[in-house]
């Protein structure tokens, strides 16, 4: 089994100052970081332990703005397992310029699902001298 170690929703808003007012002040949630500058930049918010659900039924697949963030601890090793149950590997692991090792995989609605590896040494895991 792949051995998921957090997850995250991700959303594309048409309005990203709307979407941070709307989730920072006005649904309070608290900021867990954020990234990039202007107005497209990216802000990252708790949701606790953070949870899928799939319930009922739709006659249309998600938006294909939906998208999941999945943590991973090795993702050449879920790449190698899913593979091996013939999950479409939509893009194998790649380290990224901002140094998290990603891999890309879609649920059978084509929702893209993101695996990630946060090395050791990723800003994320790491705070030299703190």
């Amino acid at each position: 089994m792949v051995h998921v170690l957090s997850g995250r929703i991700l959303l594309r808003p048409t309005d990203p100052e709307r979407s941070r007012l709307f989730y920072g002040e006005q649904l309070g949630l608290a900021v867990y970081r954020e990234f990039g500058t202007g107005p497209d930049r990216g802000t990252v918010y708790f949701i606790g332990g953070g949870h899928l659900e799939l319930s009922g039924r739709s006659e249309t697949p998600p938006s294909p703005a939906v998208r999941l963030w999945l943590q991973v601890a090795d993702v050449s090793a879920a790449h190698d397992e899913l593979r091996g149950k013939g999950v479409e590997i939509v893009r194998p692991p790649v380290r990224e310029p901002w140094g998290l090792i990603e891999m890309w995989i879609a649920d059978p609605d084509g929702v893209p699902i993101v695996l990630v590896e946060v090395p050791a040494d990723h800003p994320i895991r790491y705070r030299p001298g703190t």
